[in-house]
């Protein structure tokens, strides 16, 4: 073969390589094992069979009633004193002061969850509301009463009584969803009711500081105002979340919703329909985050930092389990408590009265402690137990980690309006540009313990902190009381 020929058969042999790997690369085949779920060509269908389970939600409130103002007098014998009482008449029954009471409405969302007539709704959409009217696809109004409702996650459900069973759906598996899976939401936005929008899930376990239990799917399926309360569906069919919040500057969707999930709305809604309220979970403490330099002090390591204990309620479920201060939950019940936010969810849905198991980190070790579960709102509020040290013998003073401290005399109870019961160390002073300023500790602070031991003299502070530096630390996690009695953790630099 020539070396022309040789060459136009390699460059032949290289196009027909590069071919073979771009029909490959771009084939059904892989592009179906590059992505996850294809989108649906359309949703006509899905949607279809849900929208009569959707409905339409008005409300109306009679607004406190407004005095009216006393008419104005044309002068007497004025040609405009008959046309002054007349129309003055006319507006106010027969003139002079009157009550008048205004109508107040507003539209929101629900879906029926039960064909006998049960419908489920955000709480704000019917909170105040004198009379609640259930819109229906098919042209049907119906009177709803209330069955039950709960502020802290925004549900409400109603009862309405149809000559003839309803279309309900379920509730679907909120865990399954993935950020990326398509969902529909169906509602009643600015009154256009049966409006389908649809989307994906663009994040999951959204904290909007609405609530002590928020826990939101974010979507950029369009919700605007009136969709509150209405479903946001899986592409089975099933109810994963209740559409209650956006974030617009505008009032109108930018793609930013929120919804409650279906495994938070659920057993809400079990509750209320079998109670008539909700009745959640309670072990009497306080809890509060483990930040990095608080996680290397406790040695906690992981992603999972659970949440630590920074007050125990002295006859709460938890103390009667031997739950300290200090303490970091890691597991409660079976469940991994992932961060703070994590454990009030999870004791809210665990059954009252049920012995659970709770796995805690106690100076460095795992522990298991056994406690049984009481009720959130049988709970008499109480400041959560703090460890009161011995009365120190006389009064010293210290200084370390940009800290100033002394034993509690009778003059610093009166300067800092210490309580008379105060015992301990007591922070006196904090220099200026201190990790310490930074953590945002103040003169009057009691200083309770130092890595987790009970300090009860400047003398004590100061051996704890010389026992740090020789182990190699590089942080002091106290706990602190300030005046009105609330605990806190606080990692400081020893440096």
């Amino acid at each position: 073969m020539s070396e022309p020929a040789a060459r136009k058969a390699i460059r032949a042999r290289r196009a027909l390589a590069f071919a073979l790997a771009a029909a490959t690369a771009f084939s059904p085949m892989a592009l179906a094992s590059a992505q996850a779920r294809p989108a649906p060509d359309s949703f006509a269908d899905l949607a279809e069979g849900l929208l009569d389970s959707v409905v339409n939600i008005s409300t109306s409130q009679n607004a406190p009633a407004q005095k009216e103002v006393t008419p104005p007098k044309a002068p007497e014998g004025s040609p405009f004193e008959e046309f002054f009482d007349e129309f003055f008449n006319k507006r106010n029954g027969q003139g002079g002061p009157q009550q008048r009471q205004r109508k107040q409405s507003s539209l929101g969302s629900g879906f029926v969850v039960d064909a006998s007539g049960i419908v489920v709704t955000n709480n704000h959409v019917i909170d105040g509301a004198d009379e609640i009217v259930v819109n229906f696809p098919d042209g049907t109004k119906l009177t709803a009463e209330l069955v039950g409702k709960d502020a802290k996650t925004d549900i409400a459900v109603l009862r309405v009584k149809p000559t003839k069973p309803l279309k309900a759906v379920k509730f679907g598996d909120a865990q399954k969803l993935r950020v990326g899976d398509w969902v529909l939401a169906i509602g009643n936005p600015f009154g256009l009711g049966g409006s389908v929008s649809a989307g994906i899930v663009s994040a999951r376990d959204r904290n909007i500081n609405s609530g002590p239990y928020d826990n939101f799917i974010q979507t950029d399926a369009a919700i605007n105002r009136g969709n509150s309360g209405g479903p946001l569906f899986n592409m089975s069919g099933e109810v994963v979340g209740i559409n209650t919040a956006i974030i617009s500057p505008s009032g109108g969707s930018i793609g930013i919703g929120f919804s409650v999930p279906a495994n938070t709305a659920q057993p809400v809604v079990e509750q209320i329909l079998k109670f008539g309220e909700t009745r959640r979970g309670w072990i009497g403490v306080r809890i509060q985050q483990v930040t990095d330099d608080i996680a290397e002090s406790l040695g906690v390591s992981g992603a999972e930092k659970g949440a630590l204990i920074a007050g125990v309620n002295d006859d709460g479920p938890a103390a009667k389990g031997g739950i300290e201060v200090g303490d970091v939950v890691l597991k409660f019940d079976g469940k991994s408590v992932r961060d703070v936010r994590d454990l009030p969810r999870i004791v809210a849905d665990t059954p009252i009265d049920r012995e659970v198991e709770v796995v805690v980190l106690r100076k460095g070790k795992q522990e298991t402690r056994k406690l049984t579960v009481g009720r959130l709102e049988e709970a008499e509020p109480k400041n959560a137990a703090e460890k009161t040290p011995p009365p120190a013998e006389e009064a010293k003073t210290g200084a370390a980690l940009g800290l100033q401290f002394s034993s509690v005399t009778d003059e610093l109870k009166t300067r800092f309006k210490l309580k008379p019961d105060a015992k301990g160390v007591v922070v006196t002073g904090v220099d200026d540009g201190s990790n310490a300023q930074e953590k945002n500790i103040q003169p009057g602070d009691m200083l309770i313990e130092v890595a987790q031991e009970t300090v009860q003299t400047p003398a004590d502070v100061a051996a704890r902190i010389e026992a740090l530096k020789k182990d190699g630390k590089k942080t002091a996690l106290l706990l602190l009381a300030n005046r009105q009695g609330d605990v806190r953790f606080v990692a400081v630099s020893i440096d």
